[in-house]
């Protein structure tokens, strides 16, 4: 990746970042004596947008949550195209796969807007295995959850049609950075048409083409970067076709 590595190192999480951690589904289920051990080792990171975290081939050294903004996971093709893989949210942690393995980072990582990043150092991260077997668990299920979610995804490029499938990740977008504004849902994350058609392996026409349907029967509204949606049980009638 050509983005240079740019990030400003704070001590403390506001608010609405610290909220963002500590009401995330699998770290809010941890016994507070490792959620106090994991945050009292936690640096917070701040990353401007674009912001290179990681690249592939790297050594892992970081066990990393995301308090604010997103991660932008992608590779590269064999044509040379950057291709988003997925975006991790608020509240959600990851890199651990990589530390347990001991094997180099197999996918390059960007911030994707102003970013903070809660960040565990290697030998911190061991030390919580050998402190709190808990954690062992925890891991453990959080990456079979993983595992369930990428064969569903498996599943959904070989049996379902491109409308079905955009619809579906549009209500996943709402219910991880949509903002409420009466019956209509804002997707706070900015993405555009070529984003969303490389999280579904398809052209940014057919993107289009699906998007126009979609607006056409009242299910979103299509704006510069940004999506907002008018129905969700229009969305999900379309995902269920």
């Amino acid at each position: 990746m050509s983005r240079q590595r740019q990030s400003m190192n704070s001590s403390v999480l506001t608010i609405s970042e610290r909220n963002n951690i500590e009401t995330g589904p699998w770290f809010s289920k941890l016994s507070l004596p490792l959620r106090s051990d994991i945050l009292a080792r936690a640096t917070v990171r701040r990353l401007t947008d674009g912001a290179l975290m990681s690249v592939r081939g790297e050594p892992a050294e970081e066990w990393i949550g995301v308090a604010k903004g997103a991660v932008r996971v992608s590779s590269v093709s064999l044509s040379g195209k950057q291709v988003t893989l997925t975006y991790v949210e608020p509240g959600i942690w990851f890199g651990d796969i990589a530390l347990f393995d001991g094997l180099p980072r197999t996918h390059d990582a960007s911030a994707h807007g102003e970013t903070t990043l809660l960040v565990i150092r290697k030998p911190d991260f061991r030390d919580l295995l050998q402190r709190h077997t808990e954690l062992y668990e925890a891991l453990l299920r959080l990456n079979c959850r993983r595992l369930r979610l990428m064969f569903d995804q498996v599943e959904d490029l070989n049996t379902r049609p491109l409308a079905s499938r955009l619809a579906k990740q549009i209500l996943l977008l709402a219910r991880s950075y949509g903002v409420s504004q009466g019956e209509e849902v804002r997707i706070g994350l900015q993405l555009a048409q070529e984003d969303l058609a490389q999280l579904l392996g398809a052209s940014r026409q057919r993107v289009n083409q699906e998007l126009k349907g979609f607006e056409r029967e009242g299910a979103v509204r299509v704006e510069p970067t940004r999506l907002v949606v008018l129905s969700k049980e229009k969305l999900l009638a379309i995902a269920n076709r």
